[in-house]
């Protein structure tokens, strides 16, 4: 997993609650056995109509929101079933940061796990912050993991909370195993000690 400190991204909105897991990835999409390659099917009944085209109706396929990396939505974001498809297609769609006023538990968890920030900041932040993304045309936000800090070109400073433990977790490019792996001498001294108490019973 890539190390998290800072990132500079275009901020796409999608202006819904309780935007759940069945409408990040469909159920259709989850027959892929590795974690790359959910991209495509990122909010795939509101990125496209049934015939196939796609819905210009749908925020972020507009072409103010091309390449962006940041995603703005509202609260409950990543309810409904614990798949963890959804944070591998919204990383593998391209966005490495979800702003929200509240998530799921288990999204929020997977979201750490699988190198996504997902920041909470209140009601309050998130309408001025869709306000600023209809405003401002290519809408930018400077996310630094180190200050816990939100900025942009506009003037606006805030800062977020973020429980230290899973702010290691990104800063240093850590998932569970990376974690556990830290403690490798003392894991293995652990089996030495094991094998030879085993020899000499």
């Amino acid at each position: 997993m890539e190390e998290f400190q800072q990132h500079s991204g275009i901020v796409a909105p999608v202006d819904r609650v309780n935007v759940d897991t069945d409408a990040i990835i469909p159920k259709q999409f989850l027959k892929r056995i590795e974690r790359s390659g959910f991209g495509q099917f990122l909010f795939y009944e509101w990125r496209f109509h049934e015939n196939g085209e796609v819905n210009k109706e749908f925020e972020p396929n507009k072409s103010r929101y091309e390449g962006a990396s940041v995603l703005l939505s509202r609260a409950n974001f990543g309810c409904g079933s614990s798949r963890e498809h959804a944070p591998w297609a919204i990383l593998d769609y391209g966005y490495k940061v979800i702003i929200a006023p509240s998530y799921a538990d288990i999204f929020y968890n997977n979201c750490f796990k699988n190198g996504i920030l997902p920041i909470k900041l209140s009601e309050e932040q998130v309408e001025d912050l869709f306000q600023r993304t209809a405003t401002h045309e290519g809408y930018q936000l400077h996310v630094d993991l180190e200050k816990k800090q939100l900025t942009d070109d506009h003037g606006l400073v805030i800062d977020f909370d973020l429980d230290e433990h899973r702010r290691q977790f990104l800063l240093q490019g850590l998932d569970d195993i990376g974690l556990t792996l830290q403690h490798e001498d003392k894991i293995t001294a652990y089996e030495a000690a094991q094998a030879a108490r085993l020899a000499n019973q």
